[in-house]
């Protein structure tokens, strides 16, 4: 069975749909600005379990995803749409009042203004539709097919806290009622992502990245998109990826926070890449943001590498994957 990805791939040749396959579509506004256009579908039992989270997490989830997207184009978020599907009984609850509260607080926080949507009744379960448009400067977005060989391998913040998060609720664990602080972290990172707007549009508007992708399936899932898109292949080093420090409170296995690290995704962090021509400049602006070198972008066309324990494996893509 072919995958999403495949799929959506076999769909942009048949029609020749030239402004896809980027996390927005890139669209012309007028002579100094391009808009930039994304859309994210969360489905219930799919994308989140209502007995995992909250309606105001839920809420701040489907606007962070796509937030998320337009900062990885190296945007700046202006607008939003959201549209709902909600079955009769949660219709009857409070539940989305609360929804448009995480959904509108997260909103004000990044000065995107909610322009429309639509609400639909569904026979059982729960759907929403998150628009979220940008700006950028003509012909400046950050596309995932700009990466060269010998680029410099960038991620913001640190990798594998959301996958924790998730292998907490899967036994049990839930937000409310859990007290030791890395649980709760590690929840959070889950449950109410925060995309990385400002260092998007920092990466953007300084024009130091060549090549940028928001880490939503996994660094290893979405570091072969922008190897596919550029045409490039990469080398990566296990010992400088900044694995998120409080996947410790459950396991002291190297290997296994690695693999959250690689393969977990929905963390929503930024994969970039600089050309090490930038390189002093680059180091010299970067003083007070959480970015880190994890490796560069080789000739082998598509080919991951991993540098674990002075061995070189291929790292094959094991993100998540709806088909």
């Amino acid at each position: 069975m072919k995958s999403e990805f495949e799929f959506i791939e076999s769909i942009r040749h048949r029609y020749s749909l030239s402004k896809t396959g980027d996390d927005c579509a890139v669209l012309p506004k007028d002579s100094k600005t391009d808009l930039v256009m994304t859309t994210d579908l969360l489905v219930e039992d799919v994308d989140f379990r209502l007995d995992w989270t909250t309606p105001e997490f839920l809420g701040h989830k489907a606007l962070a995803v796509s937030l998320s997207d337009v900062a990885a184009m190296g945007a700046k978020p202006v607008w939003a749409m959201l549209s709902i599907g909600i079955p009769k009984i949660i219709w009857k609850t409070d539940f989305v009042e609360k929804f448009y509260d995480g959904y509108f607080r997260l909103a004000e926080k990044f000065n995107v203004e909610i322009v429309g949507g639509d609400i639909s009744k569904t026979p059982d379960k729960i759907v929403f539709d998150s628009i979220v448009a940008g700006e950028t400067i003509k012909g400046k977005a950050v596309l995932r097919s700009g990466a060269k060989v010998g680029d410099l391998i960038f991620v913001t913040g640190s990798l594998g806290g959301a996958a924790g998060g998730l292998k907490l609720l899967e036994e049990d664990f839930r937000y409310d009622f859990s007290k030791k602080i890395w649980r709760k972290k590690l929840l959070l990172k889950q449950l109410q992502p925060l995309p990385k707007t400002y260092d998007g549009q920092f990466l953007g508007e300084n024009n130091l990245a060549t090549s940028m992708i928001d880490l939503s399936d996994g660094l290893s899932s979405d570091l072969a998109h922008l190897c596919r898109a550029s045409k490039v292949g990469a080398e990566i080093f296990a010992d400088k990826i900044p694995i998120n420090k409080n996947l410790s409170g459950f396991t002291k296995s190297f290997d296994e926070k690695l693999n959250y690290a690689l393969n977990g995704g929905e963390d929503f962090e930024l994969l970039f890449t600089v050309n090490p021509k930038n390189k002093f400049q680059f180091e010299n602006e970067l003083k007070n943001r959480n970015f880190t070198h994890i490796g560069e972008m080789t000739t082998n066309a598509e080919i991951i590498e991993l540098t674990l324990d002075e061995k070189r494996l291929i790292l094959e893509p094991k993100g998540f994957r709806h088909f």
